[in-house]
């Protein structure tokens, strides 16, 4: 249920597998994402029930519309309705990162490929959660999240940062005008197949953008979504589930 999970004084980072909940075919086990056609009722049920794994409030968790853009909100506490709704409440708005100074409250980002990218600044008080696919990697969506967590008293050389479960640059084939685009704004995102054609490494592109902001992203296992039968995986399954990660601070 919980593939990873991390502490350092006294912030908390997990990622989740696809396993220990209630979904059914092809959104087994664990589906934590309400806009992929899983059963509403499931979806919350594997909520709670990843919620309780890790000893937080499922009713304390921040879900995002995600959009595939740079926009980022903070936050002081959950949308309003968003714990009975498993998809997307009117109330939550079309964001690709959170930002909260509130100690306790758990933010969360959905992916099946996507880059998950959790920081945490514990001196500051201030934590954030990125959604960094291949559009928003290019937009920037991680360097606004940490300008964000500036804004509310945090240092770069004091936020810790990690990565979670995504599609690595050896199977995130693209045609060879996008990985051109790609690695115009981030040139440290091209990436070639083991069969030779051209790919996009976000992954390596979102650790070079915390880089460039002064932000070092913890060195840890990386697990590729596409290659992990034990993990969601959109360009594997097209019609899938979607891990989560979560980030808060200890009160």
């Amino acid at each position: 249920m919980i593939g990873q999970k991390y502490e350092a004084s006294g912030a908390h980072f997990a990622f989740t597998d696809r396993w220990g909940g209630v979904s059914a075919a092809p959104y087994d086990r664990l589906n934590l994402g309400g806009a992929v056609g899983d059963d509403p009722a499931a979806v919350l049920a594997n909520r709670r029930l990843a919620a309780e794994a890790l000893g937080i409030d499922p009713a304390r968790v921040v879900w995002m519309n995600q959009v595939h853009g740079r926009d980022v909100a903070v936050v002081e506490g959950p949308w309003e309705g968003s714990a009975d709704d498993a998809g997307h409440s009117p109330e939550i708005p079309a964001v690709d990162a959170v930002v909260t100074a509130t100690r306790g409250l758990a933010l969360a980002v959905l992916t099946a490929d996507c880059v998950p990218v959790l920081l945490a600044d514990p001196v500051a008080g201030v934590a954030a959660a990125a959604h960094a696919g291949r559009p928003g990697l290019v937009a920037g969506v991680v360097p606004a999240a940490i300008e964000a967590m500036l804004t509310l008293g945090a240092e770069p050389g004091r936020i810790t940062a990690r990565t979670g479960p995504a599609v690595c640059g050896l199977c995130y084939e693209v045609p060879e005008t996008m990985r051109a685009d790609v690695a115009a704004v981030v040139p440290e995102a091209w990436a070639t197949t083991r069969q030779g054609t051209p790919a996009v490494d976000v992954v390596a592109g979102v650790r070079a953008q915390l880089a460039a902001v002064g932000v070092e992203a913890e060195a840890e296992p990386r697990i590729c979504t596409l290659e992990s039968t034990d993990h969601f995986s959109y360009r594997r399954e097209r019609t899938t589930g979607r891990l989560a990660s979560y980030v808060w601070l200890g009160g």
